[in-house]
């Protein structure tokens, strides 16, 4: 990887992108509350539905039985992982920070409705056929594509410049 700086948690970006992600994902919840009553389906694409539900565990409804204090502790403490790594990370670049800060977003959001709601609202169901994979809301799409991208930047050849160059 080349050795580029990693912005900071508190930088423009950083700060951006974590900010995006929540109001987006909190706008998103904001409208599944208000127009879909609970377990209404609405087709949207051949295999995405839009279909709320309220999930008191994490993703597919794992831990659930973990409780709200242990619900919330986790994702934080997690979080707080997550920006630990990022403060030590020197290599990388904007792409690195990009993908720390969706991780952070998605965590945040998710962690509002624990807070707020006692539970994750999602909306997004994701199948084939009638075959249901899961159920999602966008701050796990940020939660999902953030560690996708930094796996992508970290394990991607090194470029090197040749003595010619």
């Amino acid at each position: 990887m080349a050795d580029q700086h990693v912005p900071p948690p508190w930088s423009l970006l950083g700060l951006s992108v974590i900010a995006a992600t929540i109001a987006v994902d909190q706008a998103a919840k904001v409208v599944a509350e208000s127009s879909l009553a609970i377990g209404e389906r609405i087709d949207v694409l051949p295999i995405l539905d839009l279909y709320r539900v309220h999930n008191p565990g994490i993703a597919f409804s794992f831990l659930a039985e973990f409780g709200g204090l242990g619900l919330t502790l986790l994702p934080l403490a997690i979080t707080v992982v997550v920006i630990g790594l990022w403060l030590r990370t020197t290599e990388g670049g904007t792409g690195v920070a990009v993908g720390f800060a969706l991780i952070v977003g998605g965590a945040v959001g998710n962690l509002i409705d624990r807070f707020r709601y006692g539970h994750v609202i999602d909306y997004l169901l994701l199948h084939f056929g009638d075959r249901t994979l899961f159920v999602f809301n966008l701050a796990d799409v940020a939660l999902t594509i953030g560690p996708i991208l930094l796996v992508f930047l970290f394990l991607r050849p090194v470029r090197t410049e040749s003595p010619d160059d």
